[in-house]
């Protein structure tokens, strides 16, 4: 009987353990990786404009509070589900997969649209 209990108590425990407890306000991953996809251009376009590294800097904090408002997300909201889902690496390859196919698809229609292949 003892023997019982203890297995009970354990099985409870690793199941506990392994539970995911997501906090309350996370963003969805189709929300984050479009949030990510906005912060990658705009942590692009803010690299290339060629001023002094302190002015980029506020530059990018800037462009990034529009992409904040952009996409209705306050920047803690935006943090907060950013540490929990790179707990997940697994997750986050994922999410960074469909994020360059993305910006991928993006550059081609840009080239393209550069070629005047598109209108």
């Amino acid at each position: 009987m003892k023997r019982l209990l203890l297995i009970c108590i354990s099985l409870l425990f690793v199941a506990s353990c392994s539970e995911d407890e997501k906090p309350e306000g996370l963003l969805s991953q189709d929300k984050m990786i479009n949030v990510l996809i906005d912060i990658q251009i705009t942590e692009g376009i803010a690299s290339a404009i060629p001023v002094a590294y302190d002015s980029s800097e506020v530059l990018y904090k800037l462009m990034e509070k529009e992409v904040f408002k952009k996409h209705q997300v306050e920047d803690s909201v935006f943090t907060q589900s950013l540490r929990y889902y790179l707990q997940y690496p697994g997750i986050m390859d994922n999410m960074y997969a469909q994020i360059l196919d993305s910006l991928a698809a993006r550059e081609t229609i840009g080239i393209k649209k550069d070629e005047g292949e598109i209108f």
